[in-house]
């Protein structure tokens, strides 16, 4: 994501010097060579993991850069984090905003939403480079300045726990079409929803794309990671006790979709089996396995 954010911002003109670990696509042999090459005052903008990875990376430029330097962490970092690293910063004079992104594979063509927390002054400093990379239009559909620092991230991780419960939703819709002996041809109906309808959206359009290359989805494992955002968001959702039941399901789905035999789903099954006589299935030789009996 951090080389097409690269080659999108030096296609709308601008001097980029980047440095990664793959000697492939750095232009830089180390950190401190990139910002020996930056003519100051310099503006550095951080695309890696969040976490340790991100704040080693904001401890290490402290050293490296100059008063006046302004740094950018584009990543999806836990918004608490943005303090620490804002305050580390503002020791030395540099300043730091916090960019929550969105636009994935796709952002080098169509652009890219960006949520900014920090000073109006360092957002307006860089707003050339954020005009370079969101989506050409209005710049209100593209890009917000969320608000103080944290603010971009903390925007990024709602939007992606949004993301959470609508992808849950297509894809309880979609095993729902699998299932239907009615339904004849699930790949057409999803696509027949690209137009005219409420549920269409680029979401919805991936979801086409992936059944026009595997029509039945069973290239794929149903093994689903995630990546903090959601946690985060179901985490802001209990310490502000605002109800947030979509996305916490979508969450704890992921979680479900990570076991070949639930133990929980064991114990109802047993519990079925107790109070009601529910035929139940025994274990075979993969756990999960085998006969059904009474």
């Amino acid at each position: 994501m951090g080389f097409n954010m690269r080659e999108r911002i030096r296609a709308a003109g601008h001097d980029v010097v980047g440095f990664d670990r793959d000697p492939d696509v750095t232009d830089a042999a180390s950190l401190a060579e990139m910002v020996e090459r930056l003519a100051a005052p310099r503006l550095v903008w951080i695309m890696v993991p969040a976490g340790d990875p991100t704040r080693r990376t904001v401890a290490e430029l402290g050293e490296l850069l100059s008063a006046g330097d302004l740094v950018i962490d584009g990543g999806n970092s836990r918004f608490t984090d943005d303090t620490h690293n804002a305050e580390l910063l503002a020791g030395r004079k540099i300043g730091y905003l916090d960019c929550g992104v969105s636009g994935g594979v796709w952002g080098r063509e169509n652009g890219y939403a960006l949520m900014v927390g920090g000073a109006a002054d360092d957002v307006e400093r860089a707003m050339p480079v954020f005009d370079a990379l969101r989506p050409e239009g209005p710049r209100e559909e593209g890009f917000a300045h969320a608000g103080a620092v944290g603010a971009g991230h903390y925007a990024k991780m709602i939007h992606n726990g949004i993301e959470y419960g609508l992808m849950q939703a297509y894809a309880e819709g979609f095993e729902l079409l699998e299932a239907a002996d009615v339904i004849k041809d699930v790949p057409a109906v999803i696509k027949a929803w690209q137009r005219g309808t409420v549920v269409r959206s680029w979401l919805l359009d991936l979801l086409v794309r992936a059944l026009d290359h595997d029509p039945e989805l069973d290239d794929l494992r149903g093994y689903v990671d995630d990546s903090g955002e959601g946690r985060w968001t179901v985490e802001e959702a209990i310490n502000l006790a605002v109800p947030a039941p979509v996305i916490s399901a979508a969450l704890f789905s992921r979680f479900r979709s990570r076991q070949d035999d639930s133990p929980a789903m064991r114990a109802v099954a047993s519990l079925r089996n107790q109070f009601g006589g529910h035929a139940v299935h025994q274990a075979g030789p993969t756990s999960g396995s085998g006969s059904t009996q009474g």
